[in-house]
Formats: structure tokens, sequence, C-alpha cells
């Protein structure tokens, strides 16, 4: 999971990951929509969301074709979600546990 969080930890990762959300893309095609960024650069991140299983590779010919992995995106927001929502179960016990000390203060 800690490579899917600091693969989608840059922006531009995750615009790749929007672009290639609903179908299938060859690597130049991404590069175009990144303006003054190089094509090797859009490989690189292309690498790194691959590593970390958010994208999947197929190749066409000599054309590496690039679609989001949405299987593993789903797990990664299941996580997110129950991370997130933990966080604020954990927030509210302390809340409420601030309020009846308060409250036991003043009474």
């Amino acid at each position: 999971m800690d490579t899917a969080l600091k693969a989608i930890a840059d922006p531009k990762r995750r615009e790749i990951l929007r672009l290639v959300w609903s179908s299938e893309m060859p690597a130049s095609v991404i590069a175009s929509y990144f303006h003054g960024v190089t094509r090797s650069a859009i490989s690189q991140h292309l690498g790194v969301l691959r590593r970390a299983n958010l994208v999947r590779e197929r190749r066409d010919g000599h054309r590496r074709l690039y679609v989001a992995n949405v299987d593993e995106m789903t797990r990664l927001r299941t996580f997110l979600d129950q991370y997130w929502s933990g966080g604020l179960d954990r927030l509210r016990t302390a809340a409420e546990a601030a309020q009846r000390k308060k409250d036991n203060n003043n009474g």
C-alpha cells in the first residue's frame, strides 16, 4: 500500500491515472497532455504507477498501452476510506472525552 500511496502523491501521476481511468492509451498520447514535460519523464511516471500496480501495461507491436488498474484503485480507495473513517472515529472519541472532562470540571 505504501508504494501506491507514494505513487499518487505526485500530481502528474494522478493526472495520468485520470487520463487512463476508462480507456487504454499509448504513452505518446499520454505525454501529449503534459506540455513542458518530456516523454522520458512521462515514461518514468508510468513506470512508478506500473510498479505500484495502479496501471496495467499491454504491448501492441512496438507500442505500450496503459490503462488504470481499477481493482487496485478500488483497494486503495477502501484503504483510504477506512483510514480516514478510523481517524474521524478516534477524533470523535477524543472530543467526547474532552467534553466529559470539561463537564465534570464545571459541574
